[in-house]
């Protein structure tokens, strides 16, 4: 559902004209809740790459070490590099790029399978001193160089990109920096939770120089309301306005949710109209299906003392709330509550908005909560225990 985000399409369609013209621009970080639209978001500019003739190196993150990390980026660096030219016509310049690649994976694929199909006449290049920062910085630089040979250019499309650690963010930051530095044309366009921003400035000093961060959110109400009306009037039917005014009451303009009530309110419907009545039926089915799947799947993650700290922060409400107030309802204090709370953080399911303050990563996540479970009743007030004489 791309609706309300012409901003960011705009944003990175630029990206890609100034580093195809020879010139520097920031890459791009979507930040958002789950359900926002970022990994949409990432589809469609995989299509501007394609379209504008550049490589797409897509890679979903996830919780790696520094093998499965490496491993990750020379798949998809290999298919990159077979895209930027036929073997046939690799000019030295690609032809370094795929020795860096070779070099890369040395020691993580002995048997040569993520090398396969790379040219014999490689020239010899190193990216294997085992310090990764410069180790991918060689390659991305390495690659770079090539695109440019050829007239084209790369783009990095990361998902999730909080899962990585921080070194490993770091070298992503290192080797970026350098690329700019050369003027090459290597982009990044990823997506991430909000607790990016902390990671990136962890990671590198430097590093928001190189990124624009874009929000990105719920919806505005009109196109919220597009977003609804305009696939179903391609299909010759109608959402009413109290159709409309349920459902954007109901998922509170989420895109996710938009697209799960559209759905199901498109097979509640009987004739060309989506009607009120249907769809307060399409929000009690919406509502089952998220509770059953999306919410559930999230919660059965947690242990009994994390699901009682995230139910304690949905009686406070939606908002980020304070830590020492979550601790106050549970009959603790913030340092008792602060290893649950980073385990939550590090789970995903909370992130820390402003020092001391945590929020839902999961939109709407407050009120699944109340759902699943009714009553709220804070644990016992625990005391010391008196030492013996």
């Amino acid at each position: 559902m791309l609706v309300g985000r012409e901003e960011e399409i705009e944003s990175y369609d630029v990206l890609l004209a100034r580093l195809s013209a020879g010139r520097s621009e920031q890459s791009l970080i979507a930040v958002g809740l789950r359900g926002v639209g970022k990994t949409v978001l990432l589809g469609e500019f995989r299509t501007i790459a394609e379209e504008r003739q550049w490589q797409a190196i897509e890679i979903e993150v996830d919780k790696w070490d520094d093998r499965q990390f490496r491993q990750a980026f020379a798949r998809q660096t290999r298919e990159a590099l077979h895209g930027i030219a036929p073997r046939e016509k690799w000019t030295d310049r690609v032809k370094r790029a795929a020795g860096l690649l070779r070099s890369f994976t040395v020691s993580i694929d002995p048997d040569g399978k993520l090398t396969a199909g790379l040219s014999d006449s490689m020239i010899e290049a190193h990216a294997d001193s085992g310090m990764l920062d410069a180790d991918l910085t060689n390659l991305l630089v390495g690659v770079g160089e090539a695109a440019s040979d050829q007239d084209t250019g790369v783009v990095l499309l990361l998902d999730e990109l909080h899962c990585l650690d921080r070194r490993q963010l770091g070298a992503l930051i290192s080797a970026l920096h350098k690329a700019v530095q050369r003027a090459l044309p290597i982009a990044v366009a990823a997506a991430a939770l909000p607790q990016i921003h902390e990671l990136v400035g962890e990671a590198k000093t430097y590093a928001e120089r190189l990124f624009r961060f874009s929000r990105i959110g719920n919806l505005r109400e009109e196109d919220a309301a597009r977003a609804l009306r305009e696939p179903a009037a391609r299909q010759g039917v109608n959402f009413s306005e109290t159709a409309v005014q349920v459902a954007i009451d109901f998922t509170d303009r989420y895109p996710y949710f938009l697209q799960e009530f559209g759905e199901a309110a498109w097979n509640m419907a009987t004739g060309k109209d989506i009607t009120g009545r249907d769809a307060e039926n399409a929000r009690k089915i919406v509502e089952e299906k998220m509770d059953s799947g999306f919410f559930k799947v999230r919660l059965d993650r947690t242990t009994e003392l994390q699901r009682m700290y995230l139910r304690a922060m949905a009686e406070l409400g939606p908002d980020p709330q304070p830590a020492s107030k979550v601790a106050e309802l549970l009959n603790r204090t913030s340092q008792q509550c602060g290893g649950t709370r980073k385990q939550l953080i590090d789970k995903g399911l909370l992130y820390t908005p402003d020092y001391g303050y945590a929020a839902f990563t999961v939109p709407l996540f407050h009120n699944y909560l109340k759902r699943a479970i009714p009553e709220f009743e804070a644990p016992p007030v625990r005391r010391r225990q008196a030492k013996a004489p």
